[in-house]
């Protein structure tokens, strides 16, 4: 199965792009849940003090990186290993990279079961991953000190509550990118202001979302704003009428989408036909439909919006740990970041990247998103896995297994 195909369960899935003279190439795609408020690893306090903890959160980490081991085992999305900077990685440091491309974020749960393993050393993992790989103790702490460029990274994603947990840090953040709403400047001749415009009737039949779970939380961001009386304060942590309503609303769409589109290539086509005039998208979409003169723009209506960010996990049997601390300093630095940026087509956690990304692909780090200001970051929900263990410690949060079957019966 490819990068650039979809599981049943409707999970997003991770794109594969490459730059070609007007920008970026796709073969590509959608995936999974989960978003998060840019808030501070001592969110999980209230797991903690519910008994909620981490299976590897004593094991020792390192306080220097040794000698290579020679080899190192990665699971990532395709498009994350390329020899334009895995090549300069081996004859820099020794170790033979090896990697095994996972579909969806699920996928790369069952690769790292029992802590990978023994087999393999990191996984690229998304926000809906995270938590599982925590909580089920496939992944252990890692020294963040070991990571000299961590310390350039965007403050929201130095100790993030998808990846730190009580201050232990369970990998070093990669990647990452808003779900916009992208929209016809033909149809729209001013920006809409709320997602309300994908749930509206006067657009029957024009609307696109992702074919995936997290539209649940996109729904109930949308909620939390236009009905505050339910109560909703983390688009994931949904107690059962919550998500209920999330879900009911959902249902509602479904006779005004055109298509829950599972490849991004897909909603480009849809908008470049004028065959839909709104919907859910990542810059990735914008970017490549500007280029090719596409009237279309986006916004991020004021009710906010989800967004991924991926993770460079460490397996808890991981056999090559130096090779893995030498992999993640590596793909920490302004240079690769932004070569992967540009080449993936997404936004860096690196802040230095921007002015590199420019000098690859001129525009791309505006294209992205890499240089607007922090007012622009808070505005986005990232992705965690949903869990019965709500944040305040309470068990009445939906957990994640029932968001994908409400979704199979909402695009049923």
């Amino acid at each position: 199965m490819s990068a650039g195909e979809t599981k049943g369960t409707g999970e997003r899935m991770k794109p594969r792009r490459r730059h070609g003279a007007a920008g970026a190439l796709i073969a590509a795609a959608a995936a999974a849940m989960a978003v998060v408020s840019i808030i501070p690893s001592t969110a999980s306090a209230g797991r903690v003090a519910a008994g909620l903890s981490a299976p590897s959160a004593n094991l020792p980490v390192p306080t220097t990186i040794g000698k290579g081991e020679g080899k190192l085992n990665l699971i990532a999305w395709e498009g994350y290993v390329q020899p334009e900077w895995t090549k300069p990685f081996e004859k820099q440091t020794g170790c033979q990279v090896n990697v095994k491309y996972a579909g969806t974020s699920s996928d790369m749960v069952s690769l790292m079961a029992n802590g990978g393993g023994g087999q393999y050393d990191l996984v690229s993992a998304s926000g809906d991953a995270d938590l599982r790989l925590i909580y089920g103790g496939d992944v252990r702490p890692v020294n963040i000190s070991l990571i000299p460029s961590w310390k350039q990274f965007y403050p929201f994603l130095q100790s993030p509550a998808f990846n730190t947990i009580a201050g232990k840090h369970y990998g070093v953040s990669f990647e990452f990118g808003p779900n916009i709403l992208l929209y016809s400047t033909k149809t729209f001749k001013t920006a809409p202001t709320s997602w309300s415009v994908i749930y509206s009737g006067k657009y029957k039949g024009r609307v696109t979302v992702p074919d995936n779970p997290i539209q649940i939380a996109d729904a109930a961001l949308y909620l939390s704003k236009s009905q505050p009386k339910l109560g909703i304060t983390d688009p994931y942590e949904l107690t059962q009428p919550q998500f209920n309503a999330a879900v009911a609303l959902l249902k509602a769409e479904h006779p005004l989408i055109k298509k829950y589109w599972d490849l991004a290539s897909q909603e480009i086509s849809l908008f470049q036909s004028g065959t839909t005039v709104v919907g859910a998208a990542w810059p990735y979409q914008e970017t490549t439909l500007a280029a090719d003169h596409a009237p279309v723009a986006s916004t991020i209506p004021k009710e906010g919006a989800t967004g991924w960010a991926d993770t460079w996990m460490l397996a808890t049997k991981a056999p090559d740990p130096n090779c893995a601390y030498k992999w993640m300093a590596y793909m920490s630095t302004p240079q690769i970041q932004a070569e992967d940026a540009d080449s993936y087509g997404e936004t860096p956690a690196n802040t230095q990247a921007c002015a590199i990304m420019d000098k690859i692909a001129k525009g791309s780090c505006a294209g992205y998103h890499a240089n607007e200001p922090q007012s622009y970051f808070n505005t986005i929900k990232f992705w965690k896995t949903p869990l019965t263990t709500c944040d305040n410690g309470k068990n009445d949060c939906v957990p994640f297994q029932d968001w994908v079957t409400a979704w199979t019966q909402i695009i049923g």
